[in-house]
């Protein structure tokens, strides 16, 4: 018997691109919740994403800064160069007043989005209790 997708019959997207924009999206407000602990160097947030679910060994890095370097365009977060460190010469990212507030925003809608699929859940399993035998 053949397993179905969970996308199955809904149009495909073109290219990688979409994937990405879903990953950046939920990759910013993570990286600005672990900044909220207090600054830290790239490499560092990298480690830190696996407990939410990032894979360390699958995340692109280039994601991240990415992702890092937009929030500091953006004014979220700043970065400076740490001199202290032994070895090359390191960013060092912290949280900006206006990425507290972005945050703030983020979680927010993330709680109504949990309760919009949890709703969507709910009612899924209701059906699906009705209509067994």
């Amino acid at each position: 018997m053949r397993r179905r997708d969970a996308h199955e019959g809904q149009p495909r997207r073109r290219g990688r691109g979409g994937k990405r924009r879903r990953v950046l999206q939920f990759l910013q407000p993570c990286l600005l919740l672990l900044l909220q602990r207090g600054e830290a160097h790239g490499y560092a947030l990298l480690d830190e994403l696996e407990q939410f679910g990032f894979d360390r060994e699958r995340v692109d890095p280039t994601l991240v800064y990415r992702a890092l370097r937009e929030m500091e365009e953006a004014g979220w977060i700043q970065s400076s160069w740490d001199d202290e460190s032994q070895g090359p010469r390191r960013r060092v990212y912290a949280l900006h007043k206006e990425g507290k507030r972005q945050l703030t925003l983020w979680i927010e809608d993330l709680r109504k989005t949990k309760m919009e699929i949890d709703h969507l859940l709910s009612e899924y399993k209701d059906q699906e209790d009705w209509h067994e035998p």
